[in-house]
Parts: C-alpha cells; sequence; structure tokens
C-alpha cells in the first residue's frame, strides 16, 4: 500500500515533492506553496478523511517542519504530510478549509511555536494564561522553572539536595549559562575556590585470608 500511495503522489506532483516510508507509514514532503493541494489531494484522491493531528518541530537554522497526519478509515492507510516554513517569517495556508479539525491544532502550534496560519479564522490563545510572552515550544525559550528550582535531572554529588558534599550545580539543559538565579549560585559556588583532594581510602582487609602480619585472619 505504502508504494501505491507514493506513486499516486508522484503521479499527480511529479518531482514537486517527496514521500519515503518510515516505519511502514508513507511520509511525504511538499513544498509550502503546494501545503493546501497536498491535504487536498490527499482527502479526495488518497481517501484520508480523518484528520488526527498537526503540529510543528522547531529545527533551528532548518526553520520549523509542519506535519499532519491523516488517516484513511475505509483503506486503513496512514499518511504523514510534512513541510517546513523559515524561521524568519513562520507563516502557512491554514488547513482549516480542508479539515475542519485542524482549527485547534493550528492554535496550539501559533501559540507553542509562533507560526502563523494564514486564513485561520481565530488564532486565539488556546493553552497558555493570559499575558504570558513567548512560544514555549521553542529550543531557544527559557523556562524560567528549570532555573528557579534544582535541576532534577542532576547526577552530581551535592546536586541533589540530600548532604552530599557540595559541587558546582549544572544548569538545566537550554537555560544560558548567566540567566537566573540559578547562574549566580552556580557562579558563587565555582568561586569558593578549587575542589580539595578526598583522602585515600585505605584498603579494606579481606574476611578471611593473610592478616597484615602476613598470619591467617578471621577480621
Amino acid at each position: 500500500m505504502t508504494i501505491e500511495l507514493s506513486v499516486a503522489w508522484s503521479r499527480r506532483f511529479g518531482d514537486e515533492v517527496h514521500s519515503e516510508d518510515t516505519f511502514g507509514m508513507l511520509t511525504v514532503d511538499v513544498p509550502p506553496a503546494l501545503w493546501i493541494a497536498s491535504l487536498t489531494f490527499a482527502r479526495d484522491e488518497l481517501h484520508c478523511g480523518y484528520f488526527d493531528w498537526l503540529s510543528a518541530v522547531d529545527e533551528l537554522e532548518g526553520g520549523f517542519a509542519i506535519v499532519a497526519h491523516l488517516y484513511s478509515l475505509g483503506e486503513r492507510h496512514h499518511l504523514l504530510v510534512r513541510t517546513r516554513v523559515p524561521r524568519e517569517d513562520p507563516r502557512l495556508a491554514s488547513a482549516t478549509g480542508v479539515y475542519r479539525g485542524a482549527s485547534w491544532h493550528e492554535r496550539e502550534t501559533h501559540e507553542m511555536f509562533g507560526v502563523l496560519f494564514d486564513g485561520h479564522p481565530g488564532l486565539e490563545p488556546l493553552l497558555l494564561p493570559d499575558g504570558f510572552e513567548g512560544h514555549p515550544l521553542r529550543k531557544e525559550f527559557v523556562l524560567a522553572a528549570r532555573v528557579a528550582k534544582p535541576w532534577p535531572g542532576a547526577k552530581e554529588p551535592g546536586e541533589s539536595g540530600h548532604g552530599a558534599p557540595s559541587r558546582r550545580r549544572m544548569l538545566p539543559p537550554g537555560v544560558p549559562q548567566d540567566w537566573g538565579p540559578a547562574a549566580r549560585a552556580a557562579a558563587a559556588e565555582g568561586s569558593e575556590g578549587p575542589e580539595r583532594e578526598r583522602p585515600e581510602r585505605p584498603a579494606r582487609r579481606r574476611e578471611r585470608g593473610i592478616g597484615p602480619e602476613g598470619g591467617d585472619s578471621n577480621v
């Protein structure tokens, strides 16, 4: 079925799209200009009348990948349609004219990644509180909660808060080294001087074997 779907896309759009089999499901990469035409083709010609979800992936310098998962209830095949928008102007035509169910997904994607969907009936906030600034699923967004509290993923002694010997704290992934109170605390700990060397632990004596004077020992 995946091969048949791939052939259908090639016949319809030629070299303008690229398709590949990913874990038994066809993924089709299309240019932004063909986004709506591709979704319409999937709905009308490939019988993918069920819209499952739409979201984005922050690919940094590569912009944002917008992905829609579609499904055919009759023929029981899955389909991923994917396009890419630039980071400087993340804008794409709204899919709500093809799948009405895309409305909430586009609102969430706009809220979390800052992608604009032209033609959407209303990109009002969906999940975040009023007055929230920024797009929290962008990779450059700093999560304040990670800086205000100890990072739970720390593995070094002293970072779990259980009284172990203190070492310089790690900042959580994605947090700039000079950002927030945790960075100041880390800098203060690092300025206390070099870490003292641990005393060498004496070798343990065997339970049974040769004692310190060469005789048998049961200690």
